[in-house]
């Protein structure tokens, strides 16, 4: 990075800090460049988005207000435009589409989000407001609460199975909890290693989560990691590679006697589930660890801070860590 003050060389720095958003305080780390001439701290427009997204973040998580891909996703799943949306809650006109663009709900606004991702609920507010859409509107997004309410107990148990029943927080990188996402992810790289060992595939997640986090400001698979002895690891990784539909575990024999489990599977991944930033990252991740052994990569994740700072109490990693990735 070139300084504006001087055309020089700027350093990238990063500190604790604290923010004060609607009357409270939340700790984040603050990203900037230093000018080695004069020593003058500057921000980029992307520093700006990736400091002020850990403190909303924080605070959507401390009182259970939806993310903006949950508030577009919530949408999506009854097939209504934004408006309709507003109208059905009672919001202003414009309003749903502007939360789904990134704009805060109140506190009270967030409680109804959160309440409507359950189709009973919606299905209630859409009785109280029939008025607000037509008669083959209304006919359609019934058939659509019925579906819904079919496949969300199935989509509910897997994921709490996976995930735990745990929330959107620092340490998940407050990325949506999603297996379908989760399983795409370990088709790409089974897909481009054309296999993956259990121990390789436990740090290329790691990576590409904290990678991720770091630029964009949300994991991509919704895991939590712990510090074990041997590095990083998904919380409960036996059941992230375990319960997956079309991935397989197999044992395979290496040169010095050694048996290892490899992830492998006969369907491809879905590229068009990723955003062009969530692909750049998976390339990135392949690009830098493709020449690894699930040895050379586990050495590596062992310089992380990440790692260090967590190991000896096996504690779940912060993905304030992703500030500080050294391999990537």
């Amino acid at each position: 990075m070139k300084s504006p003050f001087t055309g020089g060389e700027a350093v990238l720095r990063k500190e604790t800090r604290k923010l004060v958003f609607r009357k409270e305080e939340y700790e984040y780390i603050h990203l900037f460049y230093e000018c080695k001439d004069t020593g003058e701290a500057f921000t980029t427009t992307k520093q700006d988005t990736l400091n002020l997204l850990q403190v909303y973040n924080c605070y959507r998580s401390k009182h259970g207000i939806p993310f903006p891909d949950e508030i577009k996703e919530i949408r999506s799943r009854y097939g209504l435009s934004a408006a309709k949306m507003s109208r059905i809650l009672g919001f202003g006109e414009n309003q749903y589409r502007l939360y789904e663009n990134g704009e805060m709900p109140s506190i009270a606004n967030g409680r109804v989000l959160k309440a409507i991702q359950s189709p009973g609920t919606f299905e209630r507010f859409l009785e109280t407001a029939k008025d607000a859409v037509s008669e083959s509107e209304y006919s359609e997004t019934k058939s659509r609460i019925k579906e819904m309410s079919r496949k969300e107990s199935i989509r509910g148990f897997l994921n709490s199975l996976i995930y735990c029943d745990s929330k959107r927080d620092r340490y998940n990188g407050y990325a949506m909890q999603s297996a379908s996402r989760l399983k795409n992810v370990l088709l790409y790289f089974i897909g481009k290693f054309k296999g993956v060992y259990v121990t390789q595939m436990n740090k290329l997640l790691f990576y590409t989560d904290f990678l991720s986090y770091r630029e964009s400001g949300f994991g991509m698979t919704g895991l939590s990691f712990k510090a074990i002895q041997h590095g990083p690891v998904p919380n409960r990784w036996d059941r992230a590679y375990g319960l997956i539909d079309d991935i397989y575990q197999i044992e395979v024999g290496s040169k010095n006697g050694n048996i290892g489990n490899k992830l492998v599977s006969e369907i491809s991944c879905d590229l068009s589930s990723f955003t062009e930033e969530q692909l750049s990252v998976l390339d990135k991740v392949y690009e830098t660890f493709r020449g690894d052994t699930p040895t050379s990569i586990s050495r590596k994740s062992h310089d992380e801070i990440a790692w260090i700072d967590n190991n000896e109490l096996h504690s779940l990693i912060d993905y304030k860590y992703a500030f500080s990735l050294k391999a990537v």
